[in-house]
C-alpha cells in the first residue's frame, strides 16, 4: 500500500515554483516565500497560471511526484507525471475492455451501485442522528426509492439504462441535500447542482472538492499501473480522467459530500468567505481555501476501517485501495471489482 505523504496547496496564484537541491522553492517575483524538502511530498497542487520551472518538473517526474496546475477559482488545467511504469498488461485489458460495451458495464455497474448505495446510508444516517431537524419521512422515502434502483442497476446491461438509473438516483438525493445543511442556511443552501460556474456557496465548495477528489483518484490510478484516461462509465474525452471521474463516483457523497456539509455545519466557513464574480461565479476567497485545504489534508488522516479489506486505512488511501483492487480484478485476482459500501 503507498505511504501517504503530504500534498503541497499552492494557494496565492503569483507564485512560481522551482527547484533548489533537493526542495522546492516558492516564489513571489524575486522573494522567495517559501522552501519545502521535496521527499516529504506526494503531490504539488498550484492554483494559477504562473507555473514551474522544467528542472522542478523533471526532478518530480523522476520520482513520481505529480504536478498539478488549477485555475485561482479551482478548475482543472493540466498534470504533470512521469513516464508510465504501469504493467504494459494491465493497460492492454483496460481498453480493451474500455472498447466493449458488455464488459465494460459490469465494472461501471459496481461503480454506480457503491454511489448509490454510499448516499442511501448518508440519508439513514442523518435520520439516525438528527431525527428533530429534517423530514424523516422524506428521507426514508428516498431512501426506499435508492433501494428499488440499486436493484435495477444490478440488472443493468447496457451504459444508457446504467447512467439513466444513476441520474434518478442522483436527482432523488439532490432533493434532500439542502435539509442536511443544519448551520447558517441564510448563507448556505443547495437549490441544485451548477458547475460552470458554480452560482452559490454551497456549489462553489462542493466543485472544489469533487477536483480534488478527482485529482487524488487519478493519482492513485497511476500509481497501480492504469490508464486515468480511458473510463468504463464515462466517456473518453481529451484532458479528461475519466476513469478517476468512474472511480470517484461512489466517494462523491461519504467523502466530498460530507465534507463540505461538516464544514458548514460545523461553521468554519462562514459567508465572508466567498466573493461573487460580476458573471455570477461564486469563488472562494485565497484564505478559505487555505482553511478548506487544511481540513481536507485532516481529513485523509482519519482512520476507517475498509468493508472489503477489513483493514484500518486513513480515509486518504481509499482512493489507492480502490485502485488496488480494481487492477487486481483486471488482472484476474478478484472474480468482481468490490466497490467501497459505507455503513
Amino acid at each position: 500500500m503507498k505511504k501517504l505523504l503530504n500534498t503541497l496547496y499552492v494557494t496565492q496564484p503569483d507564485t512560481y515554483l522551482a527547484l533548489d537541491g533537493d526542495n522546492v522553492l516558492l516564489l513571489k517575483g524575486d522573494e522567495k516565500i517559501g522552501r519545502l524538502p521535496l521527499h516529504n511530498l506526494e503531490a504539488i497542487v498550484s492554483f494559477g497560471y504562473t507555473g514551474a520551472s522544467p528542472a522542478l518538473m523533471g526532478y518530480c517526474a523522476d520520482r513520481n511526484i505529480s504536478i498539478t496546475f488549477l485555475t485561482p477559482s479551482g478548475r482543472f488545467l493540466a498534470r504533470v507525471i512521469g513516464e508510465s511504469r504501469g504493467n504494459v498488461i494491465l493497460r492492454k485489458t483496460q481498453y480493451r475492455i474500455s472498447e466493449h460495451e458488455e464488459d465494460a458495464v459490469k465494472i461501471a455497474r459496481n461503480f454506480i451501485t457503491g454511489k448509490i448505495y454510499n448516499h442511501k446510508w448518508i440519508l439513514e444516517r442523518m435520520t439516525r442522528d438528527y431525527p428533530l431537524r429534517i423530514d424523516v419521512e422524506q428521507f426514508k422515502s428516498i431512501s426506499g426509492q435508492l433501494s428499488d434502483i440499486l436493484r435495477e442497476v444490478r440488472n443493468s446491461n447496457n451504459l444508457e439504462s446504467l447512467r439513466g438509473w444513476e441520474g434518478q438516483a442522483a436527482v432523488l438525493y439532490n432533493q434532500v441535500f439542502d435539509q442536511m445543511i443544519l448551520q447558517q442556511k441564510e448563507s448556505f443552501f443547495f437549490h441544485g447542482r451548477s458547475r460552470r460556474p458554480p452560482k452559490d456557496n454551497v456549489n462553489a465548495m462542493l466543485s472544489f472538492a469533487y477536483t480534488l477528489l478527482a485529482r487524488d483518484t487519478a493519482a492513485a490510478l497511476e500509481t497501480v499501473g492504469l490508464d486515468a484516461y480511458v473510463g468504463f462509465l464515462h466517456q473518453d474525452r481529451p484532458g479528461r480522467a475519466s476513469l478517476a471521474l468512474d472511480l470517484m463516483e461512489e466517494l462523491r457523497g461519504i467523502y466530498a459530500d460530507r465534507f463540505v456539509l461538516s464544514l458548514i455545519n460545523r461553521k468554519e466557513v462562514a459567508a465572508a468567505d466567498f466573493v461573487t464574480k460580476e458573471n455570477g461565479a461564486v469563488l472562494m476567497t485565497d484564505e478559505a481555501r487555505k482553511t478548506f485545504l487544511q481540513a481536507w489534508q485532516t481529513k485523509k488522516q482519519e482512520k476507517i476501517t475498509h468493508p472489503f479489506l477489513d483493514e484500518k486505512i486513513s480515509w486518504g488511501l481509499v482512493p489507492y485501495a480502490q485502485a488496488l483492487l480494481l487492477a487486481r480484478f483486471l488482472r484476474g485476482d478478484l472474480d468482481e471489482y468490490p466497490p467501497f459500501l459505507w455503513k
